[in-house]
């Protein structure tokens, strides 16, 4: 039995439907408990069963909200999420002109690496200049987001 936990949000899975149902009434008898059924969509990752034993997880509309955020929901796919001969540093002069945005943008992708691991890396590279970011910082997460575009 798994059983994932946040906040106020319980997902339960076993291969035994009766040892589920024990779950919720053992949980139920201490908490409010609203059974929403089969999981569908659970904290920005969708969830599609393919059959009995197998379940396809994504993060399509996660990401499409993530692109519209950034004001690139049009942008052009780019084979890879880094370019492999990029240099960033903490020093320079082209401060990006909005910290909060990129903030959000590089959180919202550390998220997305759960269903996305080969954007880690970049994704790792970006998030080390959250303090103060530079222009050059933002190109290299717009061209992560443009990978996710060409790979949704």
């Amino acid at each position: 039995m798994y059983i994932l936990v946040y906040v106020d949000d319980i997902l339960v899975t076993e291969s035994s439907q009766a040892e589920i149902s024990n779950l919720v009434i053992q949980l139920n008898a201490v908490f409010a408990l609203k059974d929403l059924g089969e999981m569908n969509y659970f904290l920005g990752i969708e969830a599609v069963k393919l059959n009995d034993s197998e379940m396809l997880l994504c993060q399509t509309k996660y990401i499409q909200d993530l692109l519209s955020k950034a004001g690139m929901r049009d942008a052009k796919a780019v084979p890879t999420p880094m370019v492999s001969s990029l240099k960033l540093s903490a020093h320079g002069e082209d401060v990006h002109q909005n910290p909060a945005l990129y903030r959000s943008i590089v959180g919202s992708l550390q998220y997305a690496t759960i269903t996305r691991p080969e954007i880690t890396f970049a994704v790792n590279k970006v998030s080390k200049f959250m303090h103060t970011p530079l222009q050059s910082h933002w190109k290299a997460v717009k061209r992560i987001l443009q990978y996710l575009t060409g790979t949704i």
